[in-house]
């Protein structure tokens, strides 16, 4: 699925895919704010389920571009946590597909050295997703090879706020001496703090805008945004992202 990067990227025998300009300008982490499902259906008549059907291939897409160009780690956008304000069909449809899809692709992850990461409370969904959920984790948890983490019942304000919660009570405890909250000691306390740092944040549909997902980890990634709908979210698309992440001048707030 994601293997570590490689030099160069070779075009797929579909359609001509842009280059990047070389193994440095590959962000290692990126990050997809997989919108725009409900649109898709919506235009073509059909149930918001099927959307959601054609973004899951997308996300099989999105996996096999993102190891031609050797991209370390993915993070998908799966389930908010202001998504359980969804009809509660649509829930159970997303639930659903999410275990059709470790029952379907875990295999291909594993054997791929792939580790899977959770950012976010899965527990929340049913005991059987839950599980299912876990029992992907542990069985790939030693793997190396590169990370595909998904966010489940995730909310970036919510994370911020548990970290400081924490670190509040080791102060109290007397574990903590404030002067030692730092950005580091924060972004250690993190889902995703074992991750690499991010590098490009992806949002397809054409809306611009971060919806609560990885506000602090994205202070210094690359915001990418397209007009593309998710399930037409291909290889080529992932290319263009990568492409325009190579032309850019990253200084971190300097000159």
């Amino acid at each position: 699925m994601i293997f570590p990067r490689s030099r160069a990227s070779r075009r797929t025998a579909e359609k001509p895919v842009p280059q990047t300009d070389g193994e440095g300008a590959v962000p290692r982490h990126v990050a997809i704010i997989m919108d725009g499902n409900g649109r898709w259906a919506k235009r073509r008549g059909l149930p918001r389920v099927a959307g959601h059907r054609a973004g899951a291939e997308a996300v099989r897409r999105t996996l096999r571009a993102a190891r031609r160009h050797g991209v370390e780690c993915v993070t998908l956008y799966a389930f908010s946590s202001e998504n359980w304000k969804r009809p509660e069909e649509e829930i159970n449809d997303l639930t659903g597909l999410m275990k059709q899809f470790i029952r379907s692709e875990i295999d291909e992850i594993h054997a791929g050295g792939i580790r899977l990461r959770i950012i976010g409370d899965h527990r929340a969904f049913e005991p059987e997703a839950a599980a299912m959920v876990d029992e992907a984790v542990a069985r790939t948890a030693a793997n190396s090879k590169g990370i595909l983490a998904v966010a489940l019942n995730y909310g970036s304000q919510d994370e911020l706020a548990r970290v400081m919660r924490k670190l509040a009570e080791d102060v109290k405890a007397g574990a903590l001496d404030p002067a030692d909250i730092t950005p580091q000691r924060i972004e250690a306390e993190l889902d995703t703090a074992d991750l690499p740092p991010l590098d490009l944040l992806v949002r397809t549909s054409g809306e611009q805008r971060l919806s609560n997902f990885l506000l602090w980890q994205a202070a210094y990634a690359e915001l990418y945004f397209t007009e593309t709908l998710w399930p037409d979210f291909d290889e080529t698309a992932f290319a263009e992202a990568i492409a325009c992440f190579s032309r850019r001048e990253r200084r971190y707030g300097g000159r």
